[in-house]
């Protein structure tokens, strides 16, 4: 009960003194509010950008070729460094055969759902009179098909048949269509796009029309007509064309769901030592994306909450503040003190109207600092372009230390006014 009464004093105070008080307040506003818009930008790009990994395939390994490095060079003063790649271009010998790949396959059929291989041909426009699309052609397998997991609006996937007897065949994107057949889905296909590639000609026949979906890590300035989408080919269509016919120097390893893909990314590693532990000049590096999901969410944490300790400093000043404003008020409420020690109260009963006082002080502008720091928080993520998500710890953080504030610089003043004389109390003028 004495708490409540402490709390509606504390209010009276404040009301009391309006101005005075937002302005002592005004410091644990500008502190709380930035540490909320901070932690809240951190955690919406954050989650956003997780998001989005997941989306590509959280299980997905990505495996391929890397350089060795040259043996570690010892000065005359003993010091060791370790050489740099040996910058030697890749042989039929280096490449990963589809051999290895269905050895992987046939050793690890539980862990494994598909393999996903691509192969770039380049980048063109396709053109019909006046009408144009830009378009990135790559040649896919079964399995990349499968871990990008494309959206058909119209037409067919690319077939078993297509990859084998290595059709030019193709899946167009719908903006390809809204720029080449006036968004006509059903008119595309069946249909044939131009493309002119390193001085050849090419025609492919449409078969399929998917979903174009923007990657969340591009940022491009081009107009929606001028958007350049991947046009997909069977695989072994692109390898006749870019001529390499010598295997991959990459891949992607889709896992099923119950595979630990961090585990078994060091397993894969460990089966290609069969075929390149005696390669002089490459080696086998996987990652997961898994992995770096972890790395980049533990990292944009790391920053917001750095960026949130700097801006947390103004904390500590209005802090300071509130405990100067206290000083004022004991001395200006002096009589007051002496009146009521002198009707019986007791220190711990003064000392705890100062302490709620300063804590109620710190509460307010604490919530306010909350609410202003969710509404700038929240506009600049969307001016970013990500769903605004406020940040649940940072409220929690923010009003716990808010307390904490309060406590802390309100007891000094809290303590002062409770260790008066009554006498001299009454006395002062």
């Amino acid at each position: 009960m004495l708490i409540l009464e402490n709390i509606w004093l504390a209010l009276t105070s404040l009301v009391a003194n309006k101005m005075r008080a937002l302005l002592t307040m005004l410091g644990i506003i500008i502190g709380i509010g930035s540490v909320i818009a901070i932690m809240t930008v951190g955690d919406s790009i954050t989650n956003s950008v997780t998001s989005s990994m997941q989306s590509m395939g959280a299980n997905n390994i990505t495996v391929g070729l890397q350089q060795k490095s040259t043996e570690d060079e010892v000065t005359e003063s003993g010091m060791k460094f370790e050489g740099g790649p040996r910058g030697r271009a890749m042989s039929d010998e280096d490449y990963i055969t589809d051999e290895m790949l269905e050895e992987l396959e046939k050793a690890y059929p539980q862990e494994i759902d598909a393999i996903s291989l691509s192969e770039s041909v380049g980048s063109a426009t396709a053109e019909d009179g006046k009408l144009y699309a830009n378009i990135n052609i790559t040649g896919v397998n079964d399995g990349y098909l499968t871990a990008n997991e494309l959206e058909l609006l119209k037409g067919r996937s690319l077939t078993d048949v297509d990859q084998e007897k290595a059709k030019k065949v193709a899946l167009v994107s719908d903006k390809l269509v809204n720029n080449l057949f006036e968004g006509d889905t059903s008119a595309a296909i069946g249909e044939t796009i131009e493309v002119t590639l390193n001085n050849k000609y090419y025609i492919y026949t449409i078969v399929g029309v998917y979903e174009y979906s923007a990657s969340s890590f591009g940022f491009s300035s081009d107009s929606e007509e001028d958007i350049s989408t991947d046009v997909y080919i069977p695989l072994k269509t692109a390898q006749n064309q870019s001529h390499n016919t010598s295997g991959y120097s990459q891949f992607t390893v889709i896992t099923s769901v119950d595979t630990d893909s961090t585990t078994f990314m060091e397993t894969v590693e460990s089966f290609f030592d069969q075929y390149y532990g005696r390669n002089e000049n490459y080696q086998i590096s996987a990652y997961s994306m898994e992995s770096m999901i972890s790395s980049m969410t533990e990292m944009l944490s790391t920053i917001s909450v750095a960026i949130a300790i700097i801006a947390g400093i103004s904390l500590l000043v209005g802090g300071i503040g509130v405990m100067n404003i206290m000083l004022v008020s004991i001395t200006e409420r002096t009589r007051e003190i002496g009146t009521r020690k002198a009707l019986g109260a007791t220190n711990a009963s003064i000392r705890l109207q100062f302490i709620m006082e300063s804590v109620v002080i710190c509460l307010l502008g604490g919530f306010i600092g909350i609410v202003l720091g969710i509404i700038l928080g929240s506009v600049a993520v969307s001016v970013m372009g990500y769903d605004a998500q406020p940040s649940i710890g940072g409220i929690i953080f923010s009003v716990s230390f808010s307390i904490l504030i309060g406590v802390f610089f309100g007891y000094y003043p809290a303590n002062k006014a409770a260790k008066m004389n009554p006498i001299e109390a009454l006395r002062y003028e």
